[in-house]
């Protein structure tokens, strides 16, 4: 069996399973599986498999099967153009998250200033703020200890344990703190809403950092009151939201003595992150 037939092999047993990513999957795992890039395996797509690459390869499509993300397969995630270890004590990062990544970057770049991350997951927020500015330091909170567990892992793979500290910890229990920015990627799902997601996402990325209550807010509306005492005067809170959601979040907003200073779209044109002072 050569490159090109190992691909469709998998392809078709995918695509089987209605799974729409099934060529892009196929060749992503046939890539894992060879240590080849993607392009470097179509080039050379008449270049023999050996057996036990074959045998590594359809376990692991077996499990593409069975609607596991790539990213858990592979205990791999990019983000911010690293490679985040990721498994489903954890959410996936998204997108979307990278662009309110950017945008607080930007707004304090070249600052000195200290921030924290309520619902730290992987530690992919906290480690790209701390990489992006080099005078910053960072408290990633999260109530799920496993979740911890896999922050961890990573904040001390890119060595940034001394900028950081990782608390096992609600944000309504965390007080004597004040901080110049808020950070936040909550559950925002609403529990009704939970059932109607894909498999890869309600069979295997924890239901806890997926589920925002009955109308999706309730984790966003705790972070918002809650940042007021935590946050400095004039500090930034900057906090994911979900499609459909920025009209009521930014009334409590207003409600709240924010000044909303920046809005973040994403490639739909729905609004996904709001940048907020505290006035």
């Amino acid at each position: 069996m050569n490159f090109l037939e190992l691909i469709k092999n998998g392809s078709q047993l995918l695509k089987a399973k209605k799974i729409e990513s099934h060529v892009l999957d196929s060749e992503l795992i046939a890539s894992f599986v060879l240590n080849r890039s993607r392009e470097n395996i179509l080039i050379n797509s008449k270049e023999k498999v050996q057996s036990n690459e074959i045998s590594f390869f359809n376990k692991l499509i077996e499990r593409r099967k069975r609607y596991e993300p790539i990213a858990y397969i592979f205990n791999s995630k990019e983000f911010w153009s690293r490679d985040f270890k990721i498994d489903n004590r954890a959410l996936i990062p998204r997108p979307e998250t990278e662009m309110m990544v950017e945008a607080v970057s930007k707004i304090l770049k070249n600052r000195k200033f200290s921030f924290l991350d309520v619902g730290v997951g992987s530690g992919c927020i906290t480690a790209s703020i701390l990489f992006e500015n080099l005078h910053s330091f960072g408290v990633g909170l999260d109530t799920s200890s496993s979740a911890i567990k896999v922050a961890k892992k990573n904040i001390l793979r890119f060595k940034l344990q001394n900028r950081c500290k990782l608390l096992n910890r609600s944000y309504e229990k965390f007080y004597g703190y004040k901080f110049d920015l808020v950070v936040s990627n909550p559950p925002y799902i609403r529990s009704s809403d939970i059932k109607k997601l894909p498999m890869d996402i309600r069979k295997y990325e924890p239901r806890l950092a997926l589920d925002g209550g009955k109308d999706g807010l309730d984790v966003i509306k705790k972070v918002i009151y809650k940042s007021r005492s935590t946050l400095k005067k004039n500090g930034l809170l900057a906090i994911e939201i979900g499609n459909g959601q920025f009209i009521k979040v930014s009334r409590l907003l207003k409600l709240l003595d924010y000044k909303i200073k920046l809005t973040i779209e994403d490639y739909q044109k729905n609004v996904r992150c709001i940048l907020s002072l505290l006035k």
